[in-house]
């Protein structure tokens, strides 16, 4: 078996966080909202799926939406638990718009899901009135609506679900709500509220203002393809030898834009095309195989990247050197716990991976070899697609348990990764 190498253009599918705040906000605005793009992802599908219980009409068109908006408190009461299947982003965000609705909602998710904790958004939202009655801080969840009122809310950690969950309940509440981040997380919500109802938001440094009462207006919103998704060909360009990729019209929002400060730092030979287009910035990238520098990625990083992690540590074990990753255990309570997955999978391909409390050390510079082929994404799709980029890079066959687990984000990412093999 020899080692191929990967060649060509490709477009990943649209970004999975703003394909569910896109239903979101399309949902509660008046009048109609296409969504061009859409990620048909378990994930997004079960945002969709919700939001059709509860009274929205939502015409698909591929990966076309058409969202009949019903207005901030035009939403139904579903006759039937909402399932929330494996989406911690659906949970958290519709935790908080549906509580400030004028009905009762009970949240259902996985095995998985039901693991993470939910307490963070529950905390908030409680302060606001809120009625979020959870098993242990787990789902599933009994949502009992209630008019809110406004709070001041410095976020414990910076976390975009959390963020976004006290500006939906915000938007119906009596009063302003302000909410003080410690780092700047993802601002999609911020982004997509100001385009909607750009009353309802003031943003200035680390603080957030939410002003109620005012009405949100449909509009047409292009979903950019999803950098976290890119990230696995970025990666893979990057490390398998003779490779160029690029990858087309990839959303390069500052707050999510971190793998791209860390190739830039690793040397890496990376070409941004930006295009000119309003809303998210946009841009095409190509990436060609070449030697890279370590890196070393602290607790002010995260936000930025906590979902390449994974990636990036495969990206470590090519750099000529010692990389670092700290201030990273929010990654324990993920899909999986992604320190230790990252840690025992990468090692059973002869990675040298120190696991630490919060991080990792990755000592590369020498060639993947299996020592195991049985590797285990523990259902986590962001470890399974990590590991299928591993194996590009090794000279024997391996299975990956629960690989089909990568629908949850990027299902097609299979398939679109061999139309770039070149044998």
């Amino acid at each position: 078996m020899t080692i191929p190498t990967l060649q060509g253009t490709i477009q990943v599918p649209g970004d999975k966080s703003i394909s569910h705040r896109a239903i979101i906000f399309g949902a509660i605005a008046e009048g109609k909202t296409t969504v061009l793009n859409f990620l048909r992802s378990n994930d997004c599908l079960a945002t969709l799926q919700a939001f059709r219980q509860m009274g929205v009409h939502i015409e698909e068109e591929g990966n076309r939406l058409i969202i009949d908006g019903v207005g901030m408190q035009g939403l139904k009461e579903s006759q039937e638990p909402l399932q929330m299947q494996n989406s911690g982003t659906s949970t958290r965000l519709l935790a908080g718009l549906l509580a400030g609705q004028r009905f009762d909602s009970q949240l259902l998710g996985d095995a998985s899901l039901s693991k993470r904790p939910m307490g963070r958004v529950i905390t908030p939202l409680s302060q606001m009135n809120g009625r979020l009655m959870a098993t242990d801080g787990h789902l599933p969840m009994a949502i009992n609506g209630e008019v809110l009122h406004g709070i001041h809310y410095s976020l414990p950690i910076a976390s975009a679900q959390v963020k976004s969950a006290i500006i939906l309940a915000a938007l119906p509440a009596q009063s302003d709500t302000t909410i003080e981040e410690p780092l700047p997380s993802r601002d999609h919500s911020e982004k997509m509220l100001k385009l909607f109802s750009p009353e309802s938001i003031d943003k200035k440094n680390h603080l957030i203002t939410i002003h109620p009462g005012h009405p949100l207006t449909g509009q047409q919103i292009e979903v950019p393809a999803d950098i976290s998704s890119a990230a696995f060909f970025l990666v893979a360009a990057a490390i398998v030898p003779g490779s160029e990729v690029t990858i087309e019209r990839v959303g390069l929002n500052p707050t999510r834009d971190g793998i791209i400060r860390v190739l830039q730092e690793m040397g890496a030979d990376l070409t941004i095309e930006g295009i000119d287009q309003p809303g998210e910035p946009m841009a095409n990238l190509t990436v060609k195989a070449g030697p890279l520098k370590p890196f070393h990625i602290k607790e002010a990083d995260i936000p930025a990247l906590v979902d390449e992690i994974p990636v990036l540590a495969l990206l470590a074990t090519a750099a000529d050197g010692v990389s670092t990753i700290s201030g990273a255990q929010e990654l324990r309570v993920k899909e999986s716990d992604r320190l230790t997955a990252i840690r025992s999978e990468l090692g059973k391909l002869g990675a040298a991976i120190e696991e630490k409390p919060d991080g990792l050390i990755i000592t590369g510079g020498r060639p993947l070899q299996v020592q195991n082929a049985a590797l285990d994404s523990f259902g986590d799709h962001r470890i399974a697609m990590t590991l299928q980029v591993a194996s590009l890079l090794v000279d024997q066959t391996v299975t990956i348990k629960d690989a089909d687990c990568m629908a949850v984000s990027y299902p097609t990412f299979t398939s679109d990764l061999h139309t770039l093999i070149k044998e």
